[in-house]
């Protein structure tokens, strides 16, 4: 990543940046920190992951997917650099896609001479891709057991590797941690000489949120220390403007009606628990019927057992290869829409398996509207793709 981005001429040190890592939360508190900076009069741009739809989604420039054309020219160039470093590398070894959507998303915020990049990290921190930013603020969302191949078997090691993105003589930021994490972020923090900043856990009387959910209060406190901790001070108008405003997409996102259908990105126990806790306010105490897909390397059963008690039913599904492939996990794979349905068998819930993720949304759909409840898909950021796209065209009968 260091040879793909110095043969870009190093488009990352053209901004300051914000560096949003952590197991939850990583996304919502990014958009939210660039919408903050955006209402206080700082260009802005983010780069996300991963995306639902298209790539484009990924880059955001003023609080707005990238344009088509620009979007295209960054690609280009990072693909003609990855190409030129490929030929330096050992045989076996190569400029991976994640690395250059990464080093693809920092020429854009380059080029649209933006202030501020507020950038989320991929997987973990240490190793990933985005880690060559000089970043002034470091946000630790939260830690959760997730990615435990690569980031290890524990909180506290997972934790090491995100805390590894700290620059000296910056500011780190922290969420609702563990005392042990807690502890850790502290000792990250002196070592590196930042300033160490706890986040409240809500943003205060008075704000109300458009985002719904209580994890999205918790996210929004984050994010408004993070702005703060860039700005020195935030103005209240601003602040409530934002608030009132702002919706995340793939977070408690209501796409449809008739019956009502959710759409959120929970995609481990932690962020399945935070939704369990969401949905009974978000569905009105609806029943809810459950549209479920996991990736293979997830803890279906723990995921499983968090939303059970605010299912009434639940269709398992399974993530096509394919579909994985082209969202930007080649040689991921999916659990089975039976195995998941045996799961939630023995959780005690009712369930069924279509392996097909379209026609598992519309049996979900059929079964919440007999019950006069509220169909949600969940389980992973890639089986809302097929949700996403199907709310574009505007019909979800198809």
């Amino acid at each position: 990543m260091h040879s793909l981005t110095t043969a870009l001429g190093m488009p990352q040190h053209r901004f300051a940046s914000i560096h949003v890592v952590g197991t939850n939360g990583k996304s919502s508190v990014a958009r939210m920190i660039a919408a903050l900076l955006e209402a206080h009069g700082v260009s802005e741009g983010t780069c996300l992951s991963p995306h639902l739809q298209h790539w484009s989604e990924r880059v955001r420039i003023h609080g707005a997917e990238i344009a088509p054309e620009p979007f295209a020219e960054s690609v280009r160039r990072s693909a003609e650099a990855a190409e030129a470093v490929n030929r330096g590398l050992p045989e076996g070894d190569a400029v991976t896609q994640f690395e250059a959507a990464t080093a693809a998303a920092f020429v854009a915020l380059a080029a649209a001479r933006i202030e501020v990049g507020v950038v989320e990290a991929g997987l973990g921190g240490r190793l990933d891709a985005t880690n060559v930013v000089p970043s002034r603020v470091t946000v630790l969302t939260s830690i959760g057991l997730d990615h435990t191949e690569w980031l290890g078997d524990t909180k506290a090691e997972i934790a090491a590797e995100k805390l590894a993105v700290l620059r000296d003589h910056s500011v780190l930021v922290s969420g609702a941690l563990d005392a042990e994490i807690e502890a850790l972020a502290a000792q990250a923090a002196e070592a590196r000489g930042a300033r160490h900043v706890k986040a409240p856990h809500d943003p205060g009387e008075g704000i109300e949120l458009r985002a719904p959910g209580r994890f999205q209060r918790r996210n929004f406190a984050l994010a408004m220390t993070a702005a703060e901790a860039l700005l020195g001070a935030l103005d209240e108008g601003a602040v409530h403007e934002v608030a009132a405003s702002l919706t995340i997409p793939a977070r408690l996102e209501l796409v449809a009606d008739d019956p009502p259908t959710i759409i959120d990105a929970a995609h481990n126990p932690d962020g399945a628990a935070a939704l369990a806790e969401a949905l009974p306010e978000a569905s009105g105490g609806r029943p809810v019927v459950g549209c479920v897909g996991i990736l293979a390397d997830k803890d279906a059963e723990a995921m499983l057992a968090a939303l059970a008690p605010a299912l009434a039913r639940v269709v398992c599904t399974e993530l096509p290869a394919r579909l994985l492939r082209e969202s930007g996990r080649p040689g991921a794979e999916s659990w089975a829409a039976p195995e998941l349905a045996r799961i939630c068998t023995g959780l005690g819930l009712e369930a069924e398996a279509v392996r097909q993720p379209a026609a598992a949304l519309d049996r979900a759909r059929e079964l919440a509207g007999k019950r006069g409840g509220v169909a949600l898909a969940a389980g992973s950021h890639y089986l809302l793709g097929a949700a996403w796209t199907r709310r574009h065209a505007q019909s979800f009968s198809r």
